[in-house]
């Protein structure tokens, strides 16, 4: 079932994308140095932050549910569902913003299971009709690319935290890890050695029971396609997308803090927090400010994407700053 709640951050309707102008497909130019650098990330997506009615019940598969609120919290309008579905990052499948839309056309989704183990006292392979069964929430997210882009995306999906106390995480859990699908015959990009696959992304035990983080099952009411991530996919929007990671197949409790796909790919440049901070930029381009898809011009980045009132709380050690990487190192 599809629930609506308000979560005291909602998304005024004003700054989401109306839906027929998402359909309406807009053409993007990504820079030519973006497109060819390592700071392009397979895993931005599709995010933002939930409406005053944007926790709204959903039923899953139901073939399109209208959306209960047009913009965010703040006033701004929803992505459109032709922008989110037509300009991702997914480099399991292509560089490219436009590539995953056509690739991932045929990947297969179904049967899909998700391994949920480490240090659980339940350990547990969910089937997706089993994730479905969970009260499926909308909820109306901003979303900041670590190249400095965004989007407003209204997702379908429950929290987490719901999963993770089904499992009981035990004492000694630290940290989440999260493991996309490898398979190589189906995603192109894995078929290269540029990273090391499968993607692999992490969270503290604290970030992945803070309500904000769902996985998500659809958007706009809809099912979710590949390209953004098919049949399940975590969703954390105060930080940059590259952390939520798409295709989960394996969740695992941990005491180790795990060592990303980008981190091991790029260790001066991205580190496990990732957190959106406009005052610490990119070793190689500013993160004061960021293009809204759809959007002419530049509006400036909030801190922790604007959801600083509900999760500033998680880092009270000042050895970790609000950036990509744990201070000093």
């Amino acid at each position: 079932m599809l629930i609506k709640k308000r979560t005291g951050i909602e998304i005024p309707s004003s700054e989401i994308t109306p839906q027929h102008l998402y359909l309406s497909r807009r053409q993007f130019m990504a820079g030519a140095a973006l497109a060819t650098t390592a700071g392009l990330l397979a895993a931005c997506g599709a995010g933002g932050a939930p409406e005053e009615a944007n926790t709204a019940a959903v039923n899953s598969g139901n073939g399109g549910t209208a959306v209960s609120a047009t913009t965010d919290e703040l006033g701004d309008p929803l992505n459109t569902y032709d922008e989110i579905t037509n300009y991702n990052n997914y480099y399991e499948f292509n560089t490219t913003k436009d590539g995953p839309a056509r690739l991932a056309k045929d990947f297969p989704t179904t049967p899909w299971q998700v391994e949920v183990g480490g240090m659980v006292k339940n350990p547990k392979t969910y089937a997706m009709e089993d994730l479905l069964k969970f009260d499926q929430e909308e909820r109306i997210y901003r979303l900041r690319c670590v190249e400095a882009w965004s989007m407003v995306i209204p997702w379908v999906g429950f929290p987490l935290a719901k999963l993770l106390n089904e499992v009981e995480p035990t004492a000694d859990a630290k940290y989440v890890r999260f493991e996309t699908v490898y398979d190589p015959d189906n995603m192109p990009g894995q078929r290269g050695r540029m990273f090391p696959w499968p993607y692999v992304e992490g969270l503290t035990v604290e970030e992945a029971m803070q309500d904000l983080t769902i996985l998500s099952t659809g958007l706009y009411g809809e099912t979710l396609l590949p390209q953004n991530g098919a049949p399940i996919r975590l969703v954390v929007p105060w930080k940059y997308g590259f952390k939520s990671i798409k295709a989960i197949v394996k969740i695992e409790l941990v005491d180790y803090m795990p060592t990303s796909l980008w981190m091991e790919s790029a260790p001066t440049e991205y580190g496990f927090y990732a957190n959106v901070n406009p005052e610490v930029n990119h070793p190689r381009w500013s993160q004061a400010t960021e293009r809204r898809i759809g959007e002419l011009g530049r509006r400036p980045t909030l801190l922790f994407n604007g959801y600083a009132e509900q999760v500033a709380h998680l880092y009270p050690d000042p050895k970790y700053d609000t950036n990509l990487k744990p201070r000093g190192s």
